[in-house]
């Protein structure tokens, strides 16, 4: 698996991770045991980053990773967390005291004295504004809670404040065939800067899988049916926003200009990963199946089937049926 700097960090990871939202909650049920298995099958296939969150499953993601890893302690992988989702989305909750509190509770989870890499978990605008959030992330750092910090973020305006700032190590984005806008700017700009990117939400909550119909059907538990519409959170981690009828088209018409060897998301995975300016990565997986899918678009991103014909493909179903309704919004 290819390694990539971390931005700041002096760490290298994967360029391929794996996103363990599916571990904690908001994806239907996963078992104990097989997230374990996930994460077995994720290590053994060369991933070494792991990306979860404190509100994932209220801290179950964590905990497993925190488990999973005081087993294989010559494993070394890297764990970027988040936090300042499991309060009111008001400006004035993140306040120094929250977040040693926040981190405090993730270092007891995942079982470490200093975490490797917190992000801040899409605030609102006002507090990647505020100079004092980053001023308290520093004072995390010299405390020894964290050893680096970032931010994931809804859109691309928030993207390019975050890397303005001087010690962010990564910011965190979501970007696949569906989502194109930070090509434009972000991606140069973090490049530039020395910031790392995520790319996160890559196969469109499962939409690049090539799997869904029209008919396909989620768990009352998964956010992909009770975040359609953005009831819950913000409507673009759901399907990246895209209407889910026409998303299933366009996966089948993307689908369709790749050869028969090459799966939709492998290839999908190996575009996003190849873009410039992205570090990793960060596909979520229920299975260990799943998993060694992900796992396989290793293969592709040293040419393993002609990127530039399929960029072409993106470029064109983008523009002609999501370019107008999902640019604009992020």
């Amino acid at each position: 698996m290819e390694q990539r700097r971390l931005g700041r960090t002096g760490r290298h990871v994967s360029a391929l991770g794996l996103g363990t939202w599916q571990l904690g909650a908001d994806w239907g049920d996963v078992t104990e045991d097989d997230a374990r298995a996930v994460l077995a099958a994720s290590v053994d296939r060369g991933v070494n980053l792991f990306d979860t969150a404190d509100v994932y499953g209220d801290g179950r993601s964590e905990s497993l990773i925190g488990g999973f890893l005081s087993e294989r302690p010559e494993r070394s992988v890297t764990v970027a967390t988040k936090m300042g989702r499991r309060v009111a989305q008001e400006p004035e909750n993140y306040t120094p005291e929250n977040f040693r509190a926040w981190t405090d509770r993730s270092r007891q989870n995942l079982r470490t004295d200093t975490l490797d890499l917190v992000q801040l978990h899409c605030p609102p605008t006002a507090v990647i504004e505020a100079d004092t959030t980053f001023q308290a992330l520093d004072d995390l750092v010299t405390e020894g809670r964290i050893a680096a910090y970032g931010v994931s973020v809804e859109t691309c305006e928030q993207a390019l404040a975050v890397i303005a700032r001087p010690r962010v190590s990564n910011i965190q984005i979501i970007i696949n065939p569906f989502r194109l806008k930070p090509l434009d700017q972000v991606l140069p700009a973090a490049e530039r800067a020395g910031v790392a990117v995520f790319a996160r939400v890559p196969l469109a909550s499962g939409l690049l899988s090539g799997e869904y119909t029209t008919d396909t059907t989620f768990a009352e538990n998964d956010h992909r049916t009770y975040n359609r519409h953005g009831e819950a959170f913000d409507k673009g981690e759901t399907f990246s926003g895209v209407d889910f009828g026409v998303g299933v088209q366009a996966a089948r018409e993307l689908a369709a200009t790749l050869p028969k060897s090459v799966p939709l998301a492998a290839a999908s995975l190996a575009w996003v990963a190849t873009r410039p300016g992205v570090t990793t990565v960060i596909p979520g997986a229920r299975s260990v199946t799943q998993a060694s899918r992900n796992a396989d678009a290793a293969e592709l991103i040293d040419g393993g089937f002609d990127l530039e014909h399929f960029d072409a493909s993106v470029r064109e179903i983008y523009d002609r049926r999501l370019r107008e309704s999902i640019h604009p919004k992020w």
